[in-house]
């Protein structure tokens, strides 16, 4: 029995990691903004991802679109992990209509932004080659707007929201 949760546990990782990268790199080309640096940088974060959900110490994975002039955010999609996995949930899904219909409500960013993917873990997180410390851009003036869950797989998933301006 606990060969079967172990391999369920680690495709449940597999699972939600692919369909946060997924998501992010829907949010980038629906918001109008070029993907080659995600695509770029795709098994980096592939690898981070997947490692500290392995290990539990990661608590958001989030995209930063700012503006390279000012440096000020345009806006923050937080993709929050959610770590109330069981062996018998047994059920998985990705809602990406949710997902696309908050991109859409958020519309086209500006054709000069640029984006990061910027994770936020718990202490003691093993290090991940291909990864450094940074800290967030500042949400002053803006709310949190929350999409629900996105992605679930046996209670490992994530869920979702955007920031936008007051």
């Amino acid at each position: 029995m606990s060969a079967v949760a172990v391999y369920s546990y680690a495709h449940s990782v597999t699972y939600v990691t692919d369909n946060m990268l997924k998501s992010l790199k829907d949010i980038v080309v629906l918001s109008g903004l070029d993907p080659q640096a995600l695509v770029g940088d795709w098994n980096t974060l592939h690898a981070g991802i997947k490692k500290w959900i392995e290990t539990k110490h990661l608590e958001r994975v989030s995209l930063e679109i700012y503006h390279p002039v000012t440096d000020k955010p345009i806006t923050r999609w937080d993709l929050d992990i959610a770590y109330s996995w069981s062996a018998e949930a047994g059920s998985f899904w990705a809602d990406t209509d949710a997902l696309r219909y908050a991109i859409k409500k958020q519309g086209v960013q500006p054709a000069e932004a640029m984006y990061r993917v910027i994770v936020k873990n718990k202490d003691g997180r093993p290090d991940v080659v291909g990864w450094s410390a940074t800290q967030f851009r500042s949400t002053e003036g803006m709310v949190r707007q929350s999409i629900g869950t996105t992605v679930d797989h046996n209670g490992l998933g994530t869920n979702a929201s955007y920031w936008r301006t007051k």
